[in-house]
Parts: C-alpha cells; sequence; structure tokens
C-alpha cells in the first residue's frame, strides 16, 4: 500500500522507499496499490476524521477543506490486496484505488459527524495556514504531531483516482461511503465500547442527515 501519486505526505514518502525496497528482492515483483483516506481501523487519516467529527460543533478550515478525495472502505482495501494475489496479470504494477464516491473534505467531515448523530458546521476562511492549521490539531486532537502535520501538508492537494485500471483487472463492490463510516464506527465500539468523546452517536445518528457541503 502506498499513498495516492500527489499527495505530499511524509509517510508516503516513506511507503515509497518500502515499495523500492521490495521490488529489488528476488522471486516476485512487489505490486503496488495507491489509496486516498482508508475508512476503517488503523488509519491515521479517519482517526482524525472521526475525532474532529465527534469533538467539534463547529470548524473554521482552510479553503482547501473543498478539495476533492476519492475514499475508500479498508474492507474495500483488503479485497483489492487479495484480488491481485489472485489475479498474475497485477503483479509489478501500480494501481490507484478509490471508492466509489467523489467527496469533499469538508462533505466527509459533515457525513461523518451525521453518523455519529452530531451536527458539525464547517467555515472555510481564506487565511488560516496549513502549519497553523497543524498546531490547532494538535490541541483538539489526541494524534501526535508526527501524525496529523504531515496530514495537513496532504489535505492541499485534491486525492482522486485518475487511472482506474485496476477496476479491469480485479472486481470488487464498492462500498458507499456512509455505509464505509457506520462499519468503522461500529467496530471500534466492538474494540472499545467506552470510547472516547469523539465516539459518542445518538441512537438515530444517520450519516445521510447531512449529505451536502456547508
Amino acid at each position: 500500500m502506498s499513498g495516492m501519486h500527489n499527495t505530499i505526505q511524509r509517510c508516503v514518502s516513506l511507503s515509497r522507499v518500502v515499495v523500492r525496497r521490495l521490488r529489488r528482492l528476488p522471486n516476485g515483483a512487489a505490486t503496488v496499490l495507491r489509496a486516498a483516506v482508508i475508512i476503517g481501523g488503523g488509519s491515521a487519516s479517519f482517526d482524525l476524521i472521526r475525532q474532529l467529527a465527534g469533538r467539534l460543533p463547529v470548524m473554521v478550515t482552510p479553503r482547501w477543506v473543498r478539495n476533492e478525495i476519492q475514499p475508500i472502505a479498508i474492507d474495500d482495501v483488503v479485497a483489492y490486496l487479495v484480488g491481485v494475489l489472485e489475479t498474475p496479470e497485477t503483479a509489478g504494477g501500480t494501481y490507484e484505488i478509490g471508492g466509489p464516491e467523489v467527496l469533499t473534505y469538508q462533505s466527509v467531515l459533515r457525513r461523518t459527524a451525521g453518523a455519529m448523530g452530531k451536527r458539525l458546521f464547517v467555515v472555510p476562511v481564506p487565511v488560516l495556514s496549513p502549519n497553523l492549521s497543524a498546531y490547532w490539531l494538535d490541541l483538539v486532537t489526541d494524534l501526535p504531531p508526527s501524525i496529523t502535520h504531515p496530514l495537513v501538508a496532504g489535505l492541499r492537494n485534491p486525492v482522486v483516482v485518475t487511472d482506474d485500471r485496476i477496476r479491469d483487472l480485479v472486481d470488487v463492490d464498492l462500498t458507499p461511503f456512509d455505509e464505509a463510516v457506520r462499519r468503522a464506527l461500529e467496530r471500534r465500539d466492538d474494540i472499545d465500547p467506552a470510547g472516547d468523546p469523539g465516539d459518542v452517536r445518538g441512537a438515530a445518528g444517520d450519516a445521510t442527515d447531512n449529505p451536502g457541503d456547508a
């Protein structure tokens, strides 16, 4: 797994180094799958989204919150990983994977909040720099700066699939965004029922309550 081609996160750079080393290994070629935001447990990007959506009623954000991304459910990522192992013609290739919907960061935040039974108002402003945004995240989330700062740097870029060749090679029934979020939140509750303030959801919470951008 690697980041999408137009992200600039340090973690993506590290994953590319790992990929290059894997390709030097004998007896086989590495297949690279590139994804944007993965919706599910273990995804730092989704953990950031979940905490922001669950803890804040109002967010003042940079204008790039309206950039487009193509998030993908973790179940679909696993399906692609299994699929390429079972499809010899994918060996040694690099493929981009994404979910069925292209959304803005703003819509992702609002729809995640809706899934948690909350309402989130997002107010983009032109003067909030990425550096200031990163330090603000340090105050409102419990993720370490080593994760949040590179993520914010990457958010300035649209991250959408531009090469969908994988769809012709590996058949995956892609999960809608709202369903992916619902599954991710339910699985987190199964692991940690106590949760944190970012996990509180109303019984009638529905990700489709806030389907559009502010």
